[in-house]
């Protein structure tokens, strides 16, 4: 397609979907009111790619003086022998306080529990925190808060390097040589093999995050070269959204000479069996990242020692990480903000607003042990509607009927209108923390276009408006509406039990649903429950917190529309395969293909602006309230980078970089619960130098 053919399909799209008649009786759509103004807010320092970090040997190497005890008792080979070829080296000029030392604990505080260290068939590592500091992906996210517009791409990670084709149908792809595993095994492309073959192509693996061949694009095929190199093969051109897909969560290689005798394919007794063959209780299990778990107590806390082989030093040779242990309490999310506030923790996204005015009255004091810094509104909560009409989930005759409402455009606009988004907010947290939020792209994208943007203003009088013009009336007069048989519509609403905010907003729409006649239940689940019944169709409404893709756009891009059978869980296709898009969704399936066939930056913003006024002057999701997350941290950590969010292209504990955040020596607190002890060989216990 040429390109002046493409901004002219893109205008047409845009000029197409603004054809949704607005009933006279109802009130007619507007711009997003403006965000209230909140100077907590910080800013980070913006930096080119290459100004972070860069692959190349040093003259020579150190380790903390306990490290390099075993390597003179004949227990670890030397440092430079552990380290790869050319290191992934951190340029002190990016780190805020410069080089740092070694020693002390970071201590966080979760409450997720670990199911087990299979996260290749989809065992949680009980979030907070963990994963990330014990799984390593192909490219890095995080950082990029603080990367320049023009230079925004994935950074290297275990990816050293990689180049197009010509034609843009394939990438080859260069891993980092002479890396190790935790345990010294040697990482390499049988890693890459095994996690492409026998995890994302094998349709019975269930990787915690969801990867799937779908993820990299159907047909897509991977060729191993050699040790380090291996090329990836698409159908279509240049689909750059790839190297975001190869970031945390998906393109997370685990230890193939580990897991590879557990699977079914090479010997282990079946699926179950291969995610049962790693429980919690089980230490050392070999990792890339920068600690690996040495301690689990159910209930009380899981403790993880620095990893021998990282492989990324300073640019004084030091190896990474700086700091020897890593903390995390098994308690509650809410537990989580208390303790980093009051000292005894140290790290904690605070994302639950109705802490926000205390924590915030807390860190003010001069005695406080915390720090407390608000990024952007990059959370975001949306109602979603299952329109699946064909069978997902198999519904009975009231979900299908539920279904057939939530494919009527009047029907989304009743419940859109209906929703008092400042009372959502105020209820939550008052002062200048929330704002109203459309749906769709939040505004903390750089893709965000507020012309765009279609915003249903609060009116329960339109919202009975568009309840009647979907058929809907009060025939037995008891205060809500029928369905054509007589009986009362009821409409079962999904959500999170882990989290207080979801449950808050759950209730708030519950009875604001109630004030124009619709009855809805909510069906409150936690944890694993809460995402199968999602991802099953076993619903009719879900809310959820924003994913990646509404905030970045450039991570998940796919998953903003249903380009595929299993790709947006407000509507997966049915056991056959068969999608069955309203109009409108095949609207934004095809944004989301101009955006991804393309590399013109100006092409990629007419497509997100065709995407946005799609999903929000049809109500494909009822957007709640957005609000911006903070950051808690322990006044005593340095290398802490301005600006960090909580959450935009992943976690604030990879944004931050933990494995170059230090305590300076005079502030150590020697809290640690294995000094001087490496993790083991799995299954065992550590090891001492003695």
């Amino acid at each position: 397609m040429t390109k002046p053919f493409r901004r002219a399909a893109l205008a047409a799209l845009l000029l197409g979907v603004s054809a949704v008649a607005v009933q006279a009786e109802m009130m007619a759509p507007t711009a997003p009111p403006e965000a209230p103004k909140f100077d907590a807010q910080g800013e980070p320092i913006y930096v080119n790619r290459a100004d972070i970090y860069e692959f190349k040997a040093l003259p020579a190497y150190s380790e903390p003086a306990w490290v390099k005890a075993f390597v003179d008792a004949g227990k670890l080979p030397p440092v430079a022998e552990r380290l790869p070829k050319e290191p992934l080296v951190y340029k002190t000029a990016n780190m805020p306080d410069g080089n740092g030392v070694y020693g002390d604990v970071m201590r966080h505080v979760i409450g997720g529990r670990p199911e087990g260290w299979n996260f290749w068939a989809g065992q949680s590592y009980g979030w907070g925190g963990i994963d990330i500091g014990l799984v390593e992906c192909l490219t890095r996210t995080g950082p990029l808060f603080q990367v320049n517009a023009a230079d925004l791409q994935p950074l290297p990670n275990l990816a050293r390097s990689w180049e197009w084709a010509a034609d843009g149908k394939s990438l080859t792809v260069h891993l980092i040589e002479g890396a190790k595993w935790s345990d010294g095994d040697p990482f390499d492309t049988e890693d890459i093999d095994f996690y492409w073959n026998d995890i994302v192509m094998d349709p019975d693996a269930t990787p915690l995050m969801g990867a799937s061949q779908e993820t990299y694009g159907a047909g897509t095929t991977l060729d191993i070269i050699d040790a380090y190199t291996f090329k990836m093969n698409f159908q279509t051109a240049f689909p750059e959204s790839v190297l975001y897909a190869m970031a945390y969560g998906n393109f997370c290689p685990g230890p193939a000479h580990v897991l590879k005798p557990a699977h079914p394919k090479y010997g282990g007794k079946d699926y179950q069996s291969f995610h049962d063959a790693f429980p919690a209780d089980m230490m050392n299990f070999p990792t890339m990242g920068a600690w690996a778990v040495v301690e689990h107590r159910p209930d009380d806390i899981v403790v993880t020692r620095r990893n021998a082989y990282y492989w990324k030093v300073d640019e004084a040779g030091q190896q990474l990480p700086y700091l020897d242990e890593v903390h995390f309490r098994l308690s509650t999310w809410g537990d989580r903000d208390v303790q980093a506030v009051a000292g005894t923790g140290d790290f904690s996204n605070l994302e639950q607003p109705e802490n926000f005015v205390e924590s915030l009255k807390k860190a003010a004091e001069e005695a406080s042990p915390a720090r407390l810094a608000f990024g952007p509104r990059s959370i975001g909560y949306q109602l979603f509607f299952n329109l699946s009409g064909n069978g997902w989930g198999e519904p009975d005759a009231r979900g299908q009927a539920v279904r057939e409402l939530n494919r009527s455009l009047d029907f989304r606009k009743a419940v859109t209108y209906a929703i008092d988004r400042q009372r959502i907010g105020d209820s939550l947290v008052k002062g200048p923390f929330t704002s109203q939020y459309a749906g769709g792209l939040l505004t903390s994208t750089s893709y965000y276009d507020a012309g765009s943007t279609v915003f249903y203003p609060f009116s329960t009088e339109s919202a009975k408006e568009a309840l009647a013009a979907a058929g809907l009336t009060d025939s037995d007069g008891n205060g809500f509406v029928n369905l054509a048989g007589g009986d009362d519509l009821n409409v079962t609403l999904l959500t999170n039990a882990d989290y207080a905010t979801d449950k808050n907003i759950a209730e708030g729409v519950v009875a604001m649903m109630a004030d124009v006649g619709v009855k809805v239940t909510l069906n409150s689940l936690g944890g694993k429950d809460y995402d199968n019944a999602r991802e099953s169709g076993k619903h009719d409404w879900y809310i959820r917190r924003n994913d990646q893709e509404f905030v970045s756009v450039v991570q998940g891009v796919n998953r903003l529309a249903p380009t595929g059978p299993a790709i947006s869980t407000w509507h997966y296709a049915n056991a056959a395969g068969e999608l069955d898009l309203l109009p409108y969704e095949q609207q934004m399936v095809d944004a989301i293909a101009a955006f991804n066939g393309t590399q013109d930056a100006a092409v990629r913003g007419d497509a997100m602006k065709a995407y946005q006024k799609t999903f929000t002057e049809n109500v494909n999701a009822v957007g709640l309230t957005a609000y911006p997350g903070a950051l808690i941290i322990n006044k005593r950590f340095a290398n802490i980078p301005a600006g960090a969010p909580i959450f935009m292209y992943n976690w604030a504990e990879d944004n931050i970089i933990r494995e170059r955040v230090y305590v300076p020596a005079d502030k150590q607190i020697g809290a640690e619960l294995h000094p001087g002890e490496l993790p083991g060989k799995l299954g065992e216990a550590t090891v001492k130098a003695e």
